[in-house]
């Protein structure tokens, strides 16, 4: 170890340890999915960041998705998925897969990831101890033959009714990490997939996280030029969806961040999850890597 080698950690320790204290026991809940979450390098970069923010005492909560891994899954037990208005709809065949696969799975492995690089993980799903109920998803789309809007039943789909997070906060208390998978049983007692953007979106606005961190494959909301905007309010996101500027994927994911801000969450960013070490890059630097939304 050579002294500039130790004058550059000195740096980076002096530069992370405000906006540690910044963060001392609060939450942040972290949305993990995209790219980062099929390459099995940045998941366990991804693992290592999470036990760091626990160890330094940030109280984060995973939530991830699972798209890729349930369309490979459906693929090979020959279940054909049908599509309307753009999404999947999920018969009672594919929500048994998609429990399996999100609560399974993919769950008990990122738990492991995390175990691995030395933290305290507890793979959960909306389901234990009433953590979320959920309600059926309705859509609607315009009958291009007839031009009358038609609601779209996309079977067990569905949406937040109510988040109970009496379970959550008790694992939290126990310095654990929660890993959520985001499935749901309605009050009609079927199981119900939730985005999981949506998801996230609603266990963050019921803990009053001071940070909701979205995980995705772009570096966050782009202006015309293609040049990340590093922040924005509610109301120049709005204005921004109303021009344009943001628009296709990119609208319902802001649209999630500006429903969370409005639920109690300080401040949601979207970020790249190519980026190794994103997370820590967000929180514990003067700079950060993504797009901040907040009042």
């Amino acid at each position: 170890m050579t002294l500039l080698d130790d004058r550059n950690r000195a740096h980076i320790i002096a530069q992370a340890l405000p906006y540690m204290q910044r963060y001392d026991k609060k939450t942040v809940v972290v949305k993990y999915g995209g790219h980062a979450m099929g390459d099995a390098e940045l998941g366990r970069a991804f693992a290592r960041d999470v036990t760091l923010m626990r160890q330094s005492g940030v109280h984060p909560v995973v939530v991830h998705g699972g798209g890729p891994q349930i369309g490979n899954m459906l693929k090979r037990l020959n279940i054909t998925s049908e599509f309307r208005a753009g999404l999947r709809v999920t018969d009672r065949a594919t929500i048994e897969i998609v429990e399996m696969v999100l609560a399974g799975s993919i769950n008990k492995q990122i738990v492991q990831t995390i175990t691995g690089e030395g933290g305290r993980a507890v793979g959960l799903c909306g389901k234990d101890g009433n953590l979320m109920i959920a309600e059926q998803l309705r859509r609607t789309m315009v009958d291009p033959d007839s031009a009358i809007e038609q609601v779209v039943d996309l079977g067990f789909v569905g949406q937040p009714a109510e988040v109970n997070p009496t379970v959550l906060k008790m694992v939290l208390k126990e310095d654990l990490i929660p890993v959520i998978a985001p499935v749901a049983h309605g009050k009609d007692g079927n199981t119900y997939n939730i985005n999981a953007d949506t998801f996230a979106g609603a266990i963050a606005g019921a803990l009053n996280a001071t940070r909701l961190l979205f995980l995705t494959d772009v570096p966050g909301v782009l202006d015309r030029d293609g040049n990340l905007i590093k922040s924005l309010t509610i109301g120049e996101a709005r204005a921004l969806m109303a021009d344009g500027t943001i628009s296709g994927g990119m609208i319902p994911k802001v649209e999630t961040c500006i429903e969370a801000v409005e639920k109690g969450v300080e401040g949601v960013v979207i970020l790249d999850g190519k980026v190794a070490h994103a997370v820590l890059l967000e929180l514990f630097t003067d700079r950060g890597v993504g797009t901040l939304i907040q009042p």
